[in-house]
């Protein structure tokens, strides 16, 4: 199985996911990330918005997990793509 590159939102650099303890660091440094940002988001909406406000920042912090797991999903179709050719 070939190794997934991965862009990094903040880090602005490729991590390379070679095996299951190497995704699992990955995941815990994006959730902490989305967590910092989106989750924060929502609390503030939670005690100073509107129910709109609430919905919003929901949203965004759903928006932000699809976004972190599409980036790993296709990093494996990359992966699956060079398996699959040879190349």
């Amino acid at each position: 199985m070939e190794p997934i590159q991965i862009e990094e939102r903040k880090m602005e650099e490729a991590i390379q996911i070679d095996n299951r303890g190497d995704f699992g660091l990955w995941a815990i440094e994006i959730a902490k990330q989305i967590v910092a940002d989106q989750g924060f988001e929502l609390a503030r909406a939670a005690r100073d918005g509107t129910e709109d406000d609430v919905r919003a920042a929901g949203n965004a912090l759903g928006q932000a997990i699809t976004n972190a797991m599409m980036e790993v999903f296709d990093g494996l179709m990359d992966g699956a793509d060079v398996d699959q050719t040879g190349v």
